[in-house]
């Protein structure tokens, strides 16, 4: 038997997830051509998630995703992190090497989580909350990578990691996508000190991120 569920609640999800993948927000017409609802219906919602802050609309009548919205998602990263971090500690005792978690916020990419070696005398040092565009390392070129090669290709045609040198520290930074993930982008990495990067860290932060997925599936 079907459980019940609530019409009006179904539609909001769908709202957000509609001005979530639309970069420049939808018209209320938009809406409710992609819901098959009228637009009577769309203002009831809209009006609705507003009073929540989780939808707002420019001077041109468009709606976007509201503020609200990160909030929300903030509260998430605390659950992500406690997930990934046996397999992070796992990883940077392993290799020596300082492990983190990185997800996509909007168009950045957040480190959420990271754990250093107990071990070594000196290592890279990182720190939570770091923001920086998807481009600028192996974390977020990882993520890009995974982009282009979704999830269930055959495995030889995917991007299994990236390495990289850090521009602003010149620390090599290796890194893995997660994946078979829904709503959730991010990858699972190491930061080295520069010199040449032993061939097992490659699969072993494959490892890891697998590790993380499955954790947070």
């Amino acid at each position: 038997m079907t459980a019940e569920t609530s019409q009006t609640l179904d539609r909001g999800v769908r709202v957000l997830k509609l001005l979530a993948d639309a970069e420049r927000g939808l018209t209320v017409t938009e809406l409710a051509s992609r819901l098959e609802v009228n637009r009577t219906v769309v203002y009831r919602l809209l009006a609705t998630l507003e009073q929540h802050g989780l939808v707002r609309r420019d001077v041109g009548g468009r709606a976007r995703v509201g503020l609200g919205v990160l909030r929300l998602s903030h509260r998430v990263h605390p659950l992500l992190r406690e997930a990934a971090l046996p397999a992070l500690r796992g990883l940077a005792e392993d290799l020596g090497a300082t492990a983190h978690l990185t997800l996509v916020d909007g168009s950045e990419a957040l480190v959420v989580a990271v754990v250093e070696p107990s071990w070594t005398d000196f290592h890279v040092a990182y720190r939570t909350g770091v923001r920086h565009p998807l481009a600028e390392n192996a974390a977020g070129r990882a993520i890009l990578a995974a982009r282009a090669t979704p999830y269930g290709q055959p495995r030889q045609e995917q991007q299994e990691w990236v390495a990289a040198a850090e521009e602003r520290s010149g620390a090599n930074s290796v890194a893995a996508p997660l994946r078979g993930l829904i709503g959730i982008e991010g990858s699972v990495g190491v930061l080295m000190l520069a010199g040449a990067v032993p061939e097992r860290v490659g699969p072993r932060v494959l490892e890891a991120a697998t590790e993380v997925s499955e954790a947070l599936r």
